[in-house]
């Protein structure tokens, strides 16, 4: 039986939601703008490449870290002359030349740099999750809502993708039916531990294993399928059920390396099954959205429309989702939901960032939305480390 994909041949950006987003605006004539990067590890110089990609709107003039191999190793992503670098990021910030600033640093020190990135005046594009405890996040509402001209935007990359976009889009039109189950995983098999040149450097370079810098599995892997959530159904969960261990790495780590969250979504009448272990790589990364019409099974970059036995008896509906004029199936019974693999999410989140700079409007993933995800991580990590049900609080409200 052929098959049809979810898009039409013409290509993924011929839908009204998605042209919209990623459309060549008027304001690509705002120029070059400057970053200073504050954060070199895997991250940091992991966007670092994705900026380098944009030369006509982006430039790194300045990177800052506190370990010194960091900035050697991150001067190798230089495309031109060598960055001005810093250990003190306060010296990067006094640089009036600079517009933006990319924090990528461990997530206890995310708050107080954003502060003071922002009263620098400076535009700001924050790694996930966006606070390391919740009065931060509605602290740093709060400043945000009074420097207006600045623009956040929370690393909360798939919000940018086409193809969770086009889910997103899914799920508004009920091609999915009613949805009662999200199922999520991000497994790996291995300590998740950097090498460490000095043992006194043993916390700053492996900060994801201790929870005076961190929030683990949680906050560094779930937080992205948890914001996803968030944003594809404007919501987010009231109840937290949680538990996990350190399980499989007896070697001093803090976070645990096996967790398993279970959150309550009583106005869309979901579960959320969020889980990650260190200790299995098979599933990797797994997100499955499950409706009384279909289910849907997305990884980073692709993803497929598993309708129910029951759409399919329904002459032209499934037809209907895809919108294309012939359909292929899988062995699994299954149709791809975009015809090809998107580019890294990364990718995409830069390009709107500089429209959102250049035309001043609110990006996708704000300090809004950021602190709305943010809140879930960290109730869902009080629920984890307590092993008590943590619920939503109303002054929460303020987002």
């Amino acid at each position: 039986m052929e098959r049809r994909t979810f898009v039409k041949s013409a290509g993924i950006l011929t839908g009204g939601l998605v042209l919209n987003q990623f459309k060549t605006l008027a304001a690509d004539s705002a120029g070059i703008f400057k970053i200073g990067v504050i954060g070199c590890g895997d991250r940091g110089k992991g966007v670092m490449h994705v900026i380098n990609q944009f030369p006509d709107k982006f430039q790194i003039t300045a990177i800052c870290d506190v370990l010194d191999f960091r900035l050697k190793e991150a001067q190798k992503v230089s495309t031109g002359a060598p960055y001005k670098s810093y250990t003190d990021y306060r010296q990067l910030l006094d640089d009036k030349s600079i517009d933006i600033v990319l924090i990528a640093v461990p997530l206890n020190m995310h708050y107080p740099i954003a502060v003071d990135a922002l009263k620098a005046d400076k535009h700001l594009y924050l790694e996930k999750t966006m606070t390391f405890t919740i009065s931060q996040a509605l602290d740093l509402v709060k400043l945000a809502k009074s420097r207006p001209k600045q623009i956040i935007q929370v690393g909360h990359q798939y919000r940018y993708s086409p193809l969770y976009y086009r889910v997103k889009e899914m799920i508004s039109k009920g091609y999915l039916g009613k949805i009662s189950q999200i199922d999520c995983r991000w497994d790996r098999n291995g300590n998740w531990r950097r090498p460490v040149p000095d043992p006194s450097l043993e916390r700053a370079i492996n900060w994801r294993m201790y929870k005076e810098y961190s929030g683990g599995l949680v906050a560094e892997l779930l937080s992205h399928q948890i914001d996803f959530i968030n944003w594809a159904f404007d919501t987010h969960p009231t109840e937290f059920q949680a538990m996990g261990g350190i399980d499989i790495f007896k070697d001093g780590r803090e976070t645990y390396d096996n967790v398993q969250l279970m959150l309550r979504y009583p106005e869309q009448g979901m579960i959320g099954n969020f889980g990650a272990t260190c200790g299995n790589a098979h599933d990797g990364y797994l997100f499955k959205i499950k409706g009384t019409k279909g289910t849907v099974s997305l990884l980073t970059d692709r993803g497929v429309f598993y309708p129910e036995k029951e759409l399919l008896k329904e002459k032209g509906l499934v037809d209907g989702v895809t919108g294309a004029t012939r359909i292929t199936w899988n062995k699994e019974g299954g149709t791809p939901i975009l015809a090809e693999p998107t580019k890294d999410g990364t990718w995409y989140a830069l390009k709107s960032f500089y429209e959102k700079i250049a035309s001043q409007t609110l990006p996708d993933s704000n300090v809004f939305t950021g602190a709305k995800t943010a809140l879930s991580v960290h109730s869902a990590n009080q629920a984890l480390y307590s092993r008590e049900i943590v619920y939503w609080k109303k002054e929460y409200s303020v987002i």
